[in-house]
Order: C-alpha cells, then sequence, then structure tokens
C-alpha cells in the first residue's frame, strides 16, 4: 500500500482528454483591473457538460512579463473544437474584456496557419468603422476606439491541443478537514505553469457520473462518493469518511498535468485524510491515463 504523510494512495488512475487550448494576456493599468478582467472572463466555465469552455486564471504577470509593460494576468481556455473555442473567446473576450476598464488583450502561444482563431478580427466590427489595424513584428492587432480610449486586441490567437480531466479525490473524515487539504492541494497546483483548475476556487464538491436516472441528463450526482447516500448506493467510502472533494486539472500538454496532480495530491494528504483516488471511467472517456501510484512513488 502506498501512504503519504499516513494517508493512502488508491492503486488507480484518473482519465483525461484532449482539448483544443489557448493561452490569454490581459493587461490593464492596475493588477485589479487586470484580476477583474480575467475573473470575469473566466467566468461560468467549470465543465463543458454546461458552458461553453472550462477556462481559468494561470497566474498573475508582473509589468516584465507583459507585451505592454503593463501588470496582467494569463488566462487559459479550454473547448472540444476550434471553432467552439474561437466561439467562447470572442463572446468572453467581448463581453468581458473589451468592456472592462483600461484592458488590452494579446495572444499568447504559437500561431499556425489553420490552428488559430480569429479574436481581435471579428471584435473590431464594434468600432463602427473607426477601428484602426496596426501590424507589428509580422502581428496584427486591432484599436477599438472607446470611451475611455482604445481597446487593444490582437488580431488571431494560436492554440494548441491541451489535456483536460485531470483529477483526483480527496476524502476526509470532516467537511472541514477535507475542504482545507483540497485548498492545500489547489495553492500546490497553482504553483506548476501551464494548468488551471477550472472549478470554483479550484475545487468540486459536486464530482459527476455519467448518464442519469433522468434521460435527458448527461451528468449526474457521483452517489458511490456521497456521505449521506452511503447504505443507500454502492459507496465507494469507508466508514470514517465525513467529505470529499475532487480537483479536476486542465493543461496545456500532459506534463504539466502530471506534474500539478504530483504536487497537488502531496499538498492534500496529512491527519484527516483518509484516502485520495481519482476519476475514470475504466479508460473509456480518454486516451490520458494519470495513474496515481506510478505519478507519486
Amino acid at each position: 500500500m502506498l501512504t503519504i504523510n499516513g494517508t493512502e494512495i488508491e492503486d488507480t488512475f484518473a482519465e483525461a482528454f484532449p482539448m483544443t487550448a489557448a493561452r490569454v494576456v490581459v493587461t490593464a493599468e492596475t493588477p485589479g483591473w487586470a484580476r477583474t478582467a480575467g475573473q470575469t472572463a473566466t467566468g461560468y466555465a467549470a465543465s463543458v457538460i454546461g458552458c461553453d469552455a472550462e477556462a481559468g486564471i494561470e497566474r498573475e504577470l508582473a509589468p516584465a512579463e507583459t507585451p505592454d509593460g503593463r501588470p496582467g494576468v494569463s488566462l487559459l481556455f479550454f473547448a472540444f473544437s476550434r471553432d467552439a473555442l474561437q466561439k467562447a473567446l470572442v463572446n468572453r473576450v467581448g463581453q468581458c474584456i473589451l468592456t472592462c476598464a483600461t484592458t488590452a488583450c494579446y495572444n499568447a502561444l504559437p500561431v499556425v496557419p489553420d490552428k488559430s482563431v480569429r479574436v481581435g478580427g471579428n471584435l473590431r466590427f464594434f468600432g463602427d468603422g473607426w477601428q484602426i489595424s496596426k501590424l507589428l513584428g509580422g502581428r496584427r492587432f486591432w484599436r477599438v476606439p472607446t470611451m475611455d480610449g482604445e481597446f487593444l486586441c490582437e488580431d488571431v490567437f494560436g492554440t494548441t491541443k491541451g489535456v483536460a480531466g485531470g483529477n483526483f479525490l480527496i476524502l476526509g473524515i470532516t467537511q472541514a478537514v477535507a475542504l482545507a487539504a483540497a485548498e492545500a492541494a489547489v495553492e500546490a497546483c497553482r504553483r506548476v505553469p501551464g494548468v488551471i483548475m477550472p472549478f470554483p476556487g479550484g475545487i468540486v464538491r459536486s464530482g459527476s457520473k455519467v448518464g442519469s436516472k433522468y434521460k435527458k441528463l448527461r451528468a449526474s450526482t457521483n452517489d458511490a462518493y456521497c456521505p449521506t447516500l452511503r447504505g443507500a448506493v454502492t459507496s465507494a467510502l469507508s466508514d470514517g469518511v465525513g467529505a470529499v472533494y475532487e480537483v479536476v486539472i486542465d493543461g496545456l500538454d500532459l506534463a504539466a498535468v502530471e506534474e500539478a496532480t504530483r504536487v497537488g495530491v502531496r499538498a492534500g494528504c496529512g491527519p484527516g485524510i483518509v484516502r485520495v483516488s481519482a476519476g475514470n471511467y475504466g479508460g473509456k472517456l480518454g486516451p490520458f491515463h494519470l495513474k496515481l501510484h506510478k505519478l507519486l512513488k
């Protein structure tokens, strides 16, 4: 049996799947306004089961790290196709970043022909004919007049094949103990470049299974891990488990998701955490299998 800080690590795997990803850099006059734009643009983007994208703030950026020398944030967006990703980006940048005071928006991935999405090129029409195109270093930008000056947005954004759905489950003796461990796990995951935890605060209380007794639902509560249903269903919970939290990880590549899983699980283990497990569907959902024992030994 593998244990870390007294916590059992179940010999199982998380099952992840490919998605199309983009990295967006948003800058503003102050860190606060950049953060506001990032939080708004990545809202309601927890799961593609019900959202147009999965998204989150990758990290905050110092002025020396941004294209225009202003404070900023790096955002990651994931969708099942390039068309779906473009639609989500245009909507979210248009509604949440264009509208946010003092912001500008830049691409942060290599642009490859036929693997890019047009963002500024679609949003330019908001300028009602007053928009101006600028070509700098082979990159095209659009300057759209706004009431506080202008909104600068890059024309096209690069995409890459990312990995989504990496996960692990923290099983604790009480809700408070499990939540504290999950918070520590997310904090550790956030230090890994190229990943986001798209759910609120990076933590999922409503883990799901595929399908439902109700035909119209694609997913429903993961009853095997619900403490209140112990005894009524075939439970995956041993005696003493009072709460379970899931951490879901999306990344720009498999290595980033693996590293986030590795450091996140280690940070989440400790007193009061009975076991760490992971969610999978027998290998039928996605081609990426993150085996906990292999990653943590």
